[in-house]
């Protein structure tokens, strides 16, 4: 915005606007290139099971596949542009949320938020339960601190075992580095819950409109996670 009213694209009631210092009461007289500013469309959240092998990016230059083009056949077709509520790397799959209310997903996204993220490992190692939960105090690796960690053995076959972690912060690659520095080997990540949605039985490659009470009890969340 501050780009498009340096450039003398915003007017109001016909006056170029020189200044983002600027506070409006509503939108009338507002326009963009001459064009009036719509009212901003209600807010609506979806729950995408991201496969693996897709960016999560709008495109890509060397040309690999993007979350956008696996959601061009599983969202609604009256859908706004919507964008992703943080993110998934290449080889990670699972549950991907999508807005297009960019308030909300600044706040989703936010670490002082503390919003709960689930994930379900698969790793090829040796590790104990009691390592796992030393996890809980944090850990500091390469100079980075990642906070409080709850994390599981779930079940084991030889080295091979599922390992489940709730993080709160999201940082880069998370999940992966503490396994990785803890000398495990991480087959498979799948993001099974944020916030208070579950990917349950969502398709892989599938989405689904969150419902306005669910949208509503998330709003309700954000708040005690803030506050807590």
């Amino acid at each position: 915005m501050e780009r498009m009213i340096a450039d003398g694209r915003v007017s109001i009631d016909g006056k170029v606007l020189d200044t983002p210092a600027t506070i409006l009461q509503d939108l009338k007289g507002v326009t963009v290139d001459g064009k009036p500013v719509a009212k901003p469309e209600p807010t609506r959240l979806f729950a995408f099971h991201k496969p693996t092998g897709l960016l999560t990016a709008e495109n890509d230059p060397q040309g690999r596949p993007t979350i956008y083009d696996a959601l061009r056949n599983a969202l609604p077709k009256n859908t706004p542009r919507v964008m992703p509520i943080g993110r998934l790397d290449l080889n990670t799959e699972g549950l991907l949320l999508l807005t297009n209310d960019g308030e909300l997903k600044r706040q989703m996204e936010l670490p002082s938020s503390g919003i709960p993220r689930t994930y379900r490992a698969r790793t090829f190692g040796d590790i104990t339960q009691e390592q796992l939960e030393e996890l809980i105090d944090g850990i500091t690796i390469d100079g980075m601190t990642y906070g409080s960690i709850d994390a599981n053995l779930e079940r084991r076959t030889g080295r091979n075992q599922w390992i489940e972690m709730t993080i709160t912060e999201g940082k880069n690659r998370e999940v992966r580095r503490v396994l990785e520095h803890l000398g495990l080997q991480v087959s498979r990540l799948i993001r099974t819950s944020y916030g208070p949605f579950e990917l349950e039985d969502l398709p892989r490659g599938g989405a689904r409109e969150v419902r306005k009470h669910e949208l509503g009890r998330l709003r309700g969340d954000l708040r005690k996670w803030v506050h807590e």
